[in-house]
């Protein structure tokens, strides 16, 4: 989005901005002609999606935590935070097939501890995750990420730039593209803001964004989505 707010392509498009599961809500409605889209909603959605670019991970993602007071195969009631549904069918297809178990699973606000009151485990996302450390934390604690590339071999995939065939031309593709590369050149400038915006400090942001999020896409991640989309075919 760098580029678009304060590169050469401002002013090409225009934006809002929502939670995850509210912008595939607006792309479906035609509010919007494209959307950062979660992948868990691409077949519901009957949507195509640029491949280039994208929010995935190769290994650690460290903004999607399960945080679980009871071993993760006994966990029978995981309490998530709405704000993606992509996160929370990853974490349903991990507990599935991994640890054998199918928890019930309501929606909660992103607060750990009212959370962990409720349920055996808690699912935790975005900044509220950014802001936990969880070597600190007295429970279990499972990176999504590590979970997803360890057992499959595979970067996952979160969320896409979606919409109908007919708005992904190739002039908005290379619009997409030019937003990334300037923003990839402006790094220092967006840690800054993240610092003093969002209160993380600077290391954690800068290795957030270089080390733990993958935002081009490769046919290795490509593979990784098309399992990811198998799986979530799967659950009930």
């Amino acid at each position: 989005m760098w580029g678009f707010e304060h590169g050469p392509q401002q002013g090409m498009f225009d934006f809002r901005y929502d939670l995850p599961a509210l912008c595939a809500a607006a792309v479906e409605s035609g509010a919007a002609d494209v959307g950062l889209v979660p992948c868990a909603q691409l077949d519901p959605l009957g949507i195509d999606f640029l491949p280039e670019l994208g929010i995935a991970c190769s290994g650690a993602v460290r903004s999607i935590f399960l945080i679980s007071k009871v071993p993760f195969g006994e966990i029978r009631t995981l309490s998530a935070d709405s704000s993606s549904r992509t996160s929370v069918a990853l974490t349903r297809v991990v507990l599935r097939e991994r640890y054998r178990c199918r928890p019930l699973v309501t929606r909660h606000r992103p607060n750990l501890e009212q959370m962990l009151e409720e349920c055996d485990a808690a699912l935790i996302i975005g900044d509220p995750a950014l802001h936990l450390d969880p070597a600190t934390l007295p429970y279990r604690t499972l990176d999504m990420g590590t979970a997803w590339t360890e057992w499959t071999g595979l970067p996952m995939v979160f969320a896409v730039w979606a919409g109908r065939k007919k708005f992904l031309t190739p002039e908005v593709a290379a619009a997409f593209r030019g937003s990334w590369d300037w923003g990839k050149s402006h790094l220092d400038e967006i840690v800054r803001r993240a610092e003093v915006e969002r209160g993380f400090p600077e290391a954690l942001a800068r290795e957030y964004l270089t080390r733990h999020i993958d935002f081009e896409l490769t046919a290795k991640h490509l593979e990784g989505l098309e399992l990811y989309r198998q799986y979530v075919r799967t659950l009930e």
